[in-house]
């Protein structure tokens, strides 16, 4: 049985961890989703300041281009990450699967070895009912 425990404990600890990957990319794709964000008020507030909106224009803040180019940076980058937290969410229901069965089989296990337990205390209990009405008959 300590094997079974073993291997009980072996798949919580990976739900565990497979969770603790989604959480942390979808961390990471918020942050990056807020990043972006910021950088949109500050594009816009850098083209109103300079009262230039055309990135083709000559005189186009090279700030602005440059959290543009950020700022694509950020949406690939958290595109990226759905991919993987996609990845990470499916291997999260198979760890999730797998803790499953084993639970299951565990306590099929714990079942039996009450059953047996209780056949045996129970054929203790006729044993000892017997010897009584031996005495019993005897008297």
């Amino acid at each position: 049985m300590k094997s079974r425990e073993t291997l009980v404990r072996l798949k919580r600890f990976q739900v565990d961890d497979r969770r603790r990957q989604v959480a942390q990319i979808e961390g990471m794709i918020a942050e990056f989703e807020r990043m972006a964000t910021d950088l949109d008020r500050e594009i816009q507030t850098e083209q109103d300041r300079a009262g230039i909106h055309d990135p083709a224009h000559y005189a186009y803040p090279t700030y602005a281009k440059a959290a543009m180019n950020r700022r694509q940076n950020l949406k690939r980058s958290a595109d990226e990450l759905k991919v993987q937290l996609d990845d990470a969410q499916a291997a999260l229901g198979e760890a999730f699967e797998e803790l499953k069965k084993v639970e299951l089989l565990d306590e099929r296990d714990q079942q039996r070895e009450r059953a047996a337990e209780n056949a045996r205390e129970q054929a203790e209990m006729d044993r000892i009912g017997l010897i009584g009405l031996g005495s019993i008959a005897r008297a």
